[in-house]
C-alpha cells in the first residue's frame, strides 16, 4: 500500500512539474530559441532560481551608490507581509532640457517573474550602457520592479490576501494597490509600461485543432481603447509608440499582436481583444491623460524556459519606448494637452464590435505556424451604449469619506464647498439594481441603471467638489458614472438600492467657489 501511494505522489508530483512548464523542447528550439545575450542582473549571477527581494534591494542600492547624482531610492509603502516596496528615480539634475516622465513597473503578477527582471535589465542598462547615456538628459524615470513582493516570493499571481492587483486599479482595496496608486499619481507621469507576462498554454485552446494549440507571439501589447481616453490620445499611443516597438521587435526576429484573452459566449470561445477596464493599469493609466501600455511578454508556467529571450523582448520595448518619449518631448506634452482639453461626452456603457478574423498560432500536433479562424470580440473598437454630457464638476457629499479618499489616491484634485451653494444639478435615481450572488476580488458587485432628474439644490459647507477642468478628470467619470462597470457603484464603495438617489450630482454649469 505504501509502495502505490508513492507511486500516486510521484506521478502527482510528475503532472504538476509537467503543468509548470507545458513546452516541450521541440517546440523552444523551433520557435523560442534562447538568445545569447550578457544580462547583468541577479537572476543571471546564479545557477538555480530567481532574484529574490534581497537581492533586488541590494541591487538597487548598488545603483544608487554608484549613481547617486542621478538616482534616488525611496520606499513607498509595504506589502501585507512587511516587505518594503522599493521605488527608483532617475533623474539627471545637471541636464536643462525639458523632460518626460516615464513610469516603469513590473511584477504585479508574482508569478510573472520575467517581468521583474526585465525592468531591472533596464536600470542596468540605463545607468551602465553608454548606448543610453542620453536618455536622461530628456527623460526623468521612475522604476517600480517588485510591486507584488508577497507573491512574488511564493511565486503566486495575488497579494498575501488572495486579490489580484490588476483587478483593484479604481476600487483600491488592496493595502499594496494605495501605495502604487499614490506613488503613480504624486509622479504625474506622462508615459506609463506595466510590464507582465503572459500564459501561452490556456485551457480553452486544447479545444483547437487536432490535439491544442499555443501561442506564437513573443509579446502582446494592451493598450486602452476606453472612450473616456481621447481619441487623439489613444491613436497618437498606437501609431508613435506601439508602432514603433512592433517594429523593434520584427529588427530582432520576435513576434508580436495585440493582446487577446479568451472567454465563452453561448459555449463558444471568442477572443477578446484589447481592453476598456479602469480596473487594470493599461486602461487606467491612460485615464490620467498618460500615455500608456501593458506590455505582456510570454512566459507564464515556463520556468527559466527562453529566459534570455523573454527578458530581451521586453527590454527591447522598454528602450523603444523610452527612445520614443526622448524623441519626442514636445509632441507628447502636446498630445497630452490636447487629450485635456478635451470635452468628450461621458461614456458610462459601451459595445464592444464581433467579428471573424484569424490569428496565427503553433499546431502542437505538427509542431508548425498555422492560421485559426477565430472570433473577436474588440475593445478597440467599441461604440457607447450610453453616453452623458460631460459634467463640469460632480458634487459628492461630505458623509462619503470612503469615496473621496479614493479620488485623491487616484491622483485627483477634490476641494470642499467652504459655504452653501445652491446650484442646479442633475441627480442620479435607481431605476434598475442587480446585486452579485457571489464576491468579485473581494467585493459583492452591482449593476444599476438610473434616470436624471434635474433638480436645484442646496448643498452644505464641506460638500466635495471634483472639477473637471483638470488632467486626471477621465479617471473622475470612470468611477462616478454609476453605470460603468469599474465605478465606485458597480464596486460597492457607494452602496445603494432601487429607488434610491445616490450621493453624486452632477454640475453641468461652472462653479464658482
Amino acid at each position: 500500500m505504501r509502495i502505490i501511494l508513492s507511486i500516486v505522489v510521484l506521478f502527482g508530483f510528475l503532472a504538476c512539474k509537467a503543468q509548470l512548464n507545458p513546452q516541450s523542447k521541440k517546440v523552444t528550439e523551433k520557435f523560442f530559441p534562447e538568445m545569447e545575450i550578457e544580462i547583468n542582473t541577479p537572476a543571471f549571477q546564479k545557477k538555480k532560481g530567481y532574484t529574490t527581494y534581497e537581492e533586488l534591494v541590494q541591487f538597487c542600492n548598488s545603483l544608487v551608490s554608484a549613481h547617486s547624482a542621478e538616482v534616488k531610492m525611496q520606499f513607498i509603502g509595504e506589502s501585507q507581509k512587511g516587505k518594503k516596496i522599493p521605488m527608483l528615480v532617475y533623474n539627471r539634475p545637471t541636464s536643462k532640457e525639458k523632460k518626460v516622465k516615464v513610469w516603469i513597473q513590473g511584477g504585479l503578477h508574482g508569478n510573472e517573474l520575467g517581468s521583474t527582471e526585465s525592468v531591472l535589465y533596464m536600470m542596468d542598462q540605463i545607468l551602465n550602457n553608454e548606448k543610453y547615456s542620453t536618455l536622461l538628459n530628456r527623460l526623468e524615470i521612475a522604476f517600480v520592479p517588485m510591486a507584488n513582493i508577497d507573491g512574488y516570493e511564493k511565486q503566486d499571481r495575488y497579494a498575501a490576501n488572495g486579490l489580484d492587483l490588476n483587478r483593484d486599479q479604481t476600487k483600491l482595496n488592496i493595502q499594496e494597490s494605495v501605495y502604487l496608486k499614490q506613488a503613480f499619481s504624486d509622479f504625474n507621469a506622462e508615459v506609463a509600461l506595466d510590464f507582465h507576462e503572459y500564459k501561452p498554454y490556456r485551457k480553452d485552446f486544447v479545444k483547437f485543432s487536432t490535439y491544442g494549440i499555443t501561442t506564437l507571439y513573443d509579446a502582446m501589447f494592451l493598450y486602452s481603447g476606453n472612450l473616456n481616453v481621447p481619441q487623439s490620445l489613444r491613436s497618437y499611443t498606437k501609431e508613435y509608440f506601439v508602432d514603433a516597438a512592433k517594429k523593434e521587435l520584427e529588427k530582432n526576429g520576435l513576434r508580436h499582436y495585440d493582446y487577446m484573452s479568451t472567454s465563452k459566449h453561448l459555449g463558444d470561445i471568442h477572443f477578446n481583444l484589447g481592453s476598456e477596464n479602469p480596473r487594470s493599469s493599461a486602461s487606467s493609466y491612460a485615464l490620467t491623460n498618460c500615455v500608456s501600455s501593458l506590455i505582456e511578454v510570454r512566459g507564464v508556467d515556463l520556468g527559466k524556459t527562453s529566459f534570455k529571450r523573454r527578458i530581451n523582448t521586453a527590454f527591447i520595448i522598454g528602450m523603444s519606448y523610452l527612445t520614443t518619449a526622448y524623441n519626442s518631448v514636445d509632441e507628447v506634452k502636446t498630445e497630452i494637452q490636447k487629450a485635456k482639453d478635451s470635452k468628450h461626452p461621458a461614456a458610462a456603457k459601451t459595445v464592444k464590435k464581433v467579428y471573424q478574423d484569424s490569428i496565427q498560432v503553433i499546431d502542437l500536433d505538427k509542431n508548425e505556424e498555422i492560421s485559426l479562424e477565430i472570433t473577436i470580440r474588440d475593445a478597440l473598437q467599441l461604440t457607447s451604449k450610453l453616453s452623458r454630457e460631460r459634467p463640469k464638476a460632480y458634487l459628492i457629499l461630505a458623509t462619503e469619506l470612503e469615496v473621496i479618499d479614493k479620488l485623491k489616491v487616484l491622483g485627483l484634485e477634490v476641494k470642499f464647498l467652504e459655504k452653501e451653494l445652491t446650484v442646479e444639478v442633475e441627480s442620479y435615481v435607481v431605476s434598475n439594481y442587480e446585486q452579485a450572488a457571489e464576491k468579485y476580488e473581494g467585493v459583492v458587485l452591482q449593476t444599476v441603471s438610473t434616470n436624471i432628474e434635474n433638480e436645484t439644490k442646496s448643498f452644505p459647507v464641506g460638500t466635495a467638489l471634483v472639477d473637471l477642468n483638470q488632467i486626471k478628470a477621465n479617471l473622475a467619470i470612470e468611477v462616478l458614472e454609476p453605470e460603468v462597470k469599474n465605478s465606485f457603484v458597480s464596486f460597492s464603495v457607494i452602496r445603494t438600492e432601487l429607488g434610491k438617489t445616490l450621493p453624486i450630482y452632477r454640475v453641468l454649469k461652472a462653479v464658482e467657489l
